[in-house]
């Protein structure tokens, strides 16, 4: 059994702590740790009251301690003291070079789902977090980026098909689609200031060799999602197409499609046409604020949607190419209840996709089927293992060979 530090108390960290409380076996002694310690007792309380981690039992307790992300010299001290074996990381995406500093400094293994964003620009990049590969393995140590769903099941879907259904693979389609409805005229079904940026910003997808620019959700598609139904889908950027177009060099097109419904489209309009989602500080009353920031307060906090929010998820990927010297066509994908998801975490499905798969990604390092010294994506490791156990950590798999295409 391995001990292990989980920072961030949001919806996604609800996921991953009853996910490491599930698993006794792997998960020893665990420390959840957040700006606001109440969150994570909070979370603790309702793990136990599920009968997880009951007190009285070998590596019952689960600790909770408060901490700066944005603090190396904290972040450090609370390494020390808990002696973890892998910092799991679901706090926001602007801290993750903190954290990464703070493994490095101790020498412990680390793991994230979201890429490193600045706070003051609103961009996609691994970069960052790419440029740390050197130091991490001369420290002996593994990072493990983007370990949610996507990215990270996606990655691993892809290096699962190509292994397994392609000798060569030309294009790959993401499919994010989420069915579910809150109630709400507006919400996010995750950190507000974050969904706003990426949604915001413009499109682009990788086609021969180069990335092609497109006007914020200005390409649409319509779908029809197993267990959802049909769905129109938006062209945006995501950071995995970063790493699968360095490490799938063969792909000639690579897209990131994700559902909206007309309602929040309508909202979102409305509030960057009155300045509401910039990132960059205007002044209020003799105090510069942010107002994307300012919104985020007045928006429903994602965590709190889970007891209202009915309906399924469907994400996955759509892939051509050849196999065998005849034209394939693959189709890998998970369906989600978000019932189902708040009656076992108490989360919502969108935080149980990410969370689910940073558990078990986490479990895949301590348990040392994925190793290295470095930085690494998900793709850059076997997928069969991930793939074998994904599906009883609570994320089962279907897959087809469609007949259709995806133009």
């Amino acid at each position: 059994m391995k001990n292990i530090l989980l920072i961030g108390a949001g919806g996604v960290g609800r996921v991953v702590a009853f996910k490491l409380a599930q698993h006794p076996e792997i998960f020893g002694q665990i420390t959840f740790a957040s700006r606001t310690k109440s969150k994570c007792d909070d979370i603790v309380k309702d793990i136990v009251a599920k009968g997880l981690r009951k007190p009285g039992t070998e590596f019952a307790e689960i600790a909770t301690a408060e901490v700066d992300a944005d603090n190396v010299p904290e972040l450090v001290a609370l390494i020390r003291d808990c002696k973890p074996d892998l910092v799991l990381n679901v706090a926001l995406p602007y801290q993750d070079l903190t954290i990464m500093d703070a493994c490095l400094e101790t020498g412990v293994h680390y793991l994230d789902t979201a890429n490193y964003e600045h706070p003051d620009t609103a961009k996609f990049c691994y970069a960052p977090q790419w440029a740390y590969h050197e130091r991490f393995e001369k420290s002996g140590i593994m990072a493990l980026l983007g370990s949610g769903f996507d990215p990270g099941m996606t990655n691993v879907y892809t290096a699962y098909a190509k292994k397994h259904y392609f000798d060569r693979m030309d294009t790959v389609d993401i499919l994010d689609c989420n069915g579910g409805d809150h109630g709400y005229p507006f919400a996010t079904n995750f950190n507000p200031e974050i969904n706003i940026r990426e949604v915001s910003a413009k499109g682009r997808y990788f086609e021969n060799g180069q990335w092609i620019e497109t006007e914020p959700l200005s390409v649409k598609k319509t779908f029809n999602f197993d267990g959802v139904g049909e769905k129109d889908m938006y062209l945006l950027y995501h950071e995995e197409m970063e790493s699968l177009t360095k490490h799938f060099p063969e792909v000639k097109r690579m897209r990131f499609w994700m559902t909206f419904g007309q309602s929040y489209l309508t909202h979102l309009k409305v509030l960057e046409n009155v300045g509401m989602t910039r990132i960059n500080p205007v002044m209020f009353e003799g105090r510069a604020i942010v107002p994307l920031q300012f919104l985020k307060t007045l928006l429903p906090d994602p965590a709190s949607l889970g007891p209202r929010t009915k309906g399924k998820t469907n994400i996955g990927i759509w892939a051509t190419g050849e196999r065998n010297g005849k034209p394939q066509t693959y189709y890998v994908y998970n369906i989600c209840d978000h019932e189902e998801c708040f009656a076992e975490t108490g989360a919502q499905a969108v935080s149980y996709t990410t969370g689910v798969p940073a558990a078990l990604g986490a479990k895949m390092i301590l348990s040392g089927q994925w190793s290295g010294k470095g930085v690494f994506n998900m793709e850059q490791f076997d997928p069969d293992p991930f793939m074998a156990e994904i599906g009883a950590w609570g994320l089962p798999w279907k897959e087809t060979w469609p007949a259709g295409k995806l133009e």
